[in-house]
């Protein structure tokens, strides 16, 4: 009679070992997340789906951030994503601009000068007829508002 065989192949013969990042199809290492949340001593005990859980998450913000700036870079008819494109992108999506609104981006320009981007004026929308008018008083201006 036949041995059975393993249709798998021999036993000893295993596939290769498998990152915890492929297993979870993501791009983000699993285990530097992991590393660097042991490192921080946030908690004495860390469950093993925290950091794939972690990775995922900031693999989704990155692709996001990436995708909007890249839209921002081919508005300006730019084929090379600059800090200034993902200032735009953060600055005109309301979740993300609130998630790093206290976030400064290095050589992104300042935020106030964003197409698209409503900034108050001191004086309303028309400054002209306030300076114009010599007896209205900085009180009476703000009044205004």
């Amino acid at each position: 009679m036949p041995e059975k065989r393993n249709p798998r192949g021999p036993s000893n013969l295993r596939g290769r070992t498998q990152s915890r990042s492929s297993r979870a199809q993501l791009q983000f290492p699993v285990s530097r997340v992991e590393r660097f949340l042991r490192q921080g001593h946030y908690a004495q005990r860390l469950a093993s789906g925290a950091p794939v859980f972690l990775a995922a998450v900031l693999e989704y913000l990155t692709a996001e951030i990436l995708e909007l700036a890249g839209n921002a870079a081919r508005d300006n008819q730019k084929s090379r994503i600059a800090p200034r494109h993902v200032q735009l992108a953060v600055r005109n999506d309301a979740e993300l601009n609130q998630l790093f609104g206290h976030v400064t981006i290095s050589q992104g320009g300042h935020k106030l000068h964003l197409p698209g981007f409503q900034s108050l004026s001191l004086f309303g929308p028309n400054p002209s007829s306030l300076i114009s008018s010599p007896t209205t008083h900085p009180q009476e201006a703000l009044a205004l508002l």
